[in-house]
């Protein structure tokens, strides 16, 4: 017999998670549009966000100078930019 009540969700853990104002009515207000509840945005995001894990953007540290003051010239070696020649 199927049971009609009772955690659907396998082995889930309960968190309290306080957000700004202004994105929590973001979230009420999608979650809306889409049907959902705001926790099930949340556990979705978090999801995603978990399974990405530490990895970082391939892009990163591909333009690697071997300059390890080039941060602290950066002002220097910007100066001028954006200006016509």
């Amino acid at each position: 017999m199927n049971t009609i009540y009772g955690n659907h969700m396998n082995e889930t853990q309960k968190t309290t998670v306080y957000l700004d104002r202004a994105d929590y009515q973001q979230l009420k207000t999608l979650a809306r549009r889409q049907g959902r509840k705001p926790a099930e945005l949340v556990r979705e995001a978090v999801a995603a966000y978990a399974r990405r894990g530490n990895t970082m953007p391939r892009s990163l540290g591909s333009g690697h100078s071997g300059k390890r003051n080039l941060s602290e010239q950066a002002e220097v070696l910007l100066k001028g930019m954006g200006r016509a020649r």
